[in-house]
């Protein structure tokens, strides 16, 4: 009966009207545990999946487009997804943030209705509340230009979403206990690449029967690959091997184009990259992703491992993986990498906060906060990570309910 409540929903969204200025597009995702073995032991009751797939489907949008997605929770538990980059439509009770947004509970579903504003580039959808994320319910959202607005580059031959992330084999409940514990997750178990396992490099790191991602391509042509990493805790170096990543655009905004071997991606972040086939076929190419800041030699056997294989290789990847920068106990150069990074202000594209105020100049500032982090605290008997040493509690009666109606003591 669920299911077919579910179809209805969707059929009676399909009918709404469609004004010719701004398209709808209609998304339907069914939430639910699915038996994987990313790190070749199945996990059949901590995965969570998307309509039946791990990870789940890539969203592929358009700016101004509106977009209805209607999500079935099947999960034993709530569910509140986070539409990262989209902007709501009409007020913040859409955006999947906790405070603003309600859960799903178990076995009901809800229709998100969102807006794409002049917005362009790579984001992704993730569960944002319990530690789901770190069981999976993610994917990524693409987000096209309009035909009127340029695109600061040639059009590619191919786009390609890669999911990078840390994985932990135990239930993301457990993961949960231990927290409130106050203990630390620890070492990952592996690092996933699009939901799976390292390609086996080294027989005595990685052991056999793991199925590893493979992106296959064509010789002489350029891609357009978008990273994004979808872990729970771990800052990870992605490269290609023997390949130049230009980076050309993160998390909406387009960047001045620079060439980078290896760029460290931080938990949440987004790069998109043109990389250009141009070298030869003689073998394939690894794909990795690797630990930042951390004990190599404890973490060598968690490193994430695809391929990259041309149409015409001559055979598989082989050898050493190629290295990452060598500062484990520096920071500098991750931060001044990251400072590399430049805003590409002559392109015709989005900007952040298209809806706010053009004035700031013009207002005055009347108050300063310092917003200070540091270790989790303990607060209420858990430990939580903290602002000023604050935590959010969400209250019973979210806090737009509370304001919509006057609900006070909230």
């Amino acid at each position: 009966m669920r299911r077919l409540l579910f179809a209805l929903a969707a059929a009676l969204l399909a009918l709404r009207p469609a004004l010719a200025t701004d398209p709808y597009a209609f998304f339907d995702r069914d939430v639910s545990y699915v038996t994987a073995a990313p790190l070749g032991v199945k996990q059949q009751t901590s995965v969570i999946g998307i309509n039946g797939k791990f990870p789940g489907p890539v969203v592929n949008i358009t700016t101004n487009w509106n977009v209805v997605v209607n999500v079935l929770n099947d999960l034993n538990e709530p569910l509140l997804i986070t539409w990262n980059g989209i902007q709501h439509r009409k007020n913040c009770w859409q955006d999947g943030v906790l405070g603003t947004n309600c859960p799903i509970p178990s076995g009901w579903n809800w229709t998100y209705e969102l807006q794409v504003k002049d917005q362009i580039g790579s984001f992704f959808y993730f569960p944002s509340t319990g530690l789901q994320r770190a069981a999976g319910g993610f994917d990524g959202i693409v987000v096209n230009n309009r035909d009127v607005i340029a695109v600061p580059f040639g059009r590619p031959d191919g786009d390609i979403t890669i999911l990078i992330g840390d994985w932990y084999s135990k239930n993301h409940t457990d993961l949960r206990k231990m927290l409130d514990k106050g203990k630390d997750l620890g070492m990952p178990d592996g690092v996933l690449i699009n939901g799976k396992g390292p390609y086996r490099y080294n027989d005595s790191l990685v052991p056999a029967g793991i199925e590893h991602e493979t992106f296959n391509v064509h010789p002489g042509r350029t891609y357009r690959i978008r990273v994004h990493n979808v872990g729970t805790s771990t800052s990870l170096n992605f490269r290609i091997q023997g390949h130049n990543m230009l980076l050309v655009e993160t998390e909406g905004s387009y960047t001045t184009q620079q060439n980078y071997t290896n760029l460290d991606v931080h938990v949440s972040q987004s790069y998109s990259f043109l990389v250009t086939t141009d070298q030869n076929a003689s073998s394939d190419y690894y794909v990795v992703a690797s630990a930042r800041q951390v004990n190599e030699s404890l973490w060598r056997r968690v490193t994430g491992v695809a391929v990259l294989r041309y149409s015409n290789s001559g055979g598989p990847a082989a050898g050493p993986l190629p290295d990452p920068s060598q500062d484990q106990k520096d920071r500098s150069f991750s931060m001044n990498q990251a400072r590399s990074v430049r805003w590409n202000l002559s392109a015709g594209a989005a900007r952040p906060n298209p809806q706010g105020s053009f004035r700031y100049s013009s207002i005055n500032v009347t108050q300063a906060y310092l917003l200070r982090g540091a270790a989790p605290a303990w607060i209420g008997g858990r430990r939580r990570a903290a602002l000023n040493g604050l935590s959010f509690a969400p209250p019973e009666t979210p806090l737009r309910l509370a304001d919509a109606y006057g609900v006070e003591g909230v």
